[in-house]
């Protein structure tokens, strides 16, 4: 074989995106690698952000890994190591989790609210997609318009491909961080908005929502406007810090208030520090950014999603 004809066999299978079965586990086994699905393989719908910036990842000086420039949405797979009945494997798959982080729609805080996000997910047998959605988007007309269709189009992608990905189709949730959690939460509250309509249900099945952003219109004192409940939401997690000036609590109470009055299934956690954006890091002081996992993962335990030992 020519050595131009190796280099690009080796190109085509580095840039593909299919995950590999191995054949003879009692269970659906994936190479451990971390693989990448493309949202819009024919060309991502409007509003777009043009490729005039090379995307990057930068440090910055608090240690938090950011992402900038993403013209081209995708989901990063994140697959639990553990195969024993920890992660509570049924027939029908693992459940899974497409996690959005925030980042106020000019980035990705995808650092230590999203690839940290996955990794604990994926320790409690769960199956981590991390979103990269569009960004930025803070100067369209309307920010989360993109990101939104992004979001919907992930949780219908890995419906559709549940089977190949080893995920139970009906447990398939969202995590939205900030930004990340108005996305999850007008997504999971609006019908469709790209045109597939061959397209899997973009519905979660389950949600769950850190500190969301703008979510509460002080001039109003409402939910801002495009947020249907009306439409339902399934079992929803909310987790607010009340010293948050960012993420007002008022938006989080609010919205569980308007889950109760509904009887949708609902659980909210507001404690009194903690501050805005911390995502799965401690903060010194506070209890709240170190103990909410762990009431998340109770949660998930009780909707039968994961084990917790």
């Amino acid at each position: 074989m020519s050595k131009s004809r190796a280099t690009m066999i080796e190109r085509v299978l580095h840039a593909t995106t299919f995950l590999f079965v191995t054949v003879g586990c009692s269970t659906v086994c994936f190479s451990e690698e971390v693989r990448e699905i493309m949202l819009w393989p024919m060309g991502m719908p409007g509003p777009v952000v043009p490729e005039t910036l090379p995307e990057k990842v930068e440090q910055g000086t608090d240690g938090i890994a950011r992402r900038y420039d993403v013209s081209k949405p995708r989901l990063l797979v994140y697959r639990p190591k553990d195969t024993s009945d920890k992660s509570l494997q049924h027939s029908g798959g693992r459940a899974a989790v497409i996690v959005v982080p925030g980042g106020g729609f000019g980035l990705l805080a995808d650092g230590h609210e999203g690839e940290d996000a996955c990794q604990w997910l994926s320790e409690l047998g769960v199956v981590g997609f991390q979103l990269v959605h569009r960004t930025p988007t803070s100067k369209h007309p309307e920010p989360s318009e993109g990101p939104v269709l992004d979001a919907q189009k992930a949780v219908s992608v890995v419906r559709s491909r549940s089977k190949e990905l080893g995920v139970d189709p009906s447990k398939i949730g969202v995590l939205g961080f900030s930004a990340g959690g108005q996305v999850a939460l007008i997504a999971a509250t609006n019908e469709q908005r790209f045109k597939e309509h061959t397209a899997a249900s973009h519905k979660p099945d389950f949600l769950m929502l850190l500190y969301p952003w703008k979510i509460f219109d002080p001039e109003t004192g409402a939910l801002r406007s495009d947020v249907h409940l009306d439409a339902g939401l399934p079992p929803t997690f909310i987790a607010q810090m009340s010293d948050d000036t960012a993420s007002l609590p008022q938006g989080s109470a609010m919205l569980y208030l308007e889950l109760v009055k509904r009887k949708l299934p609902s659980e909210i956690h507001i404690y009194e520090r903690g501050g805005h954006g911390f995502g799965m890091q401690t903060r010194f002081g506070a209890t709240g950014p170190s103990d909410w996992p762990k009431r998340a993962a109770d949660w998930l335990a009780l909707r039968e999603l994961v084990t917790v030992p």
